[in-house]
């Protein structure tokens, strides 16, 4: 089994900035992709930010050029650096692992249990 643990969510005003962290544990060989969605109250979950094994970085638009996705493979662990942040990006942020337990193995996807991110004044 992988868990997947996220902080660093809270309240910020407008224009302000936080960052996520994402950290897996558990039965890990490989990790292919790691990525953070968000669902605000009475919307569906969305893709915010995702990177692969090899970095390559994909962003919503409504993101882009505030929001910045990154991974320290060493740790397991994917960061959101979220600025300029607006009160639409109110949210329950989720971080998401798609996770090789072994080399033979399919990979799984798994979930964190999500951290709120509140932007008010």
């Amino acid at each position: 089994q992988v868990q997947l643990v996220e902080s660093g969510g809270g309240l910020v005003q407008p224009g302000g900035s936080l960052r996520l962290s994402c950290a897996a544990s558990g039965s890990i060989f490989s990790i292919n992709v790691m990525g953070w969605y968000r669902q605000a109250p009475g919307k569906q979950r969305e893709l915010v930010a995702v990177i692969s094994s090899g970095f390559s970085t994909n962003y919503a638009d409504s993101v882009k050029g505030r929001f910045t996705i990154s991974k320290d493979n060493a740790k397991n662990t994917a960061y959101l650096q979220m600025n300029s942040l607006k009160p639409e990006d109110t949210a329950v942020y989720y971080c998401k692992a798609e996770v090789s337990s072994s080399r033979w193995s399919y990979p799984d996807d798994y979930w964190g249990q999500g951290t709120q991110v509140t932007v008010s004044s």
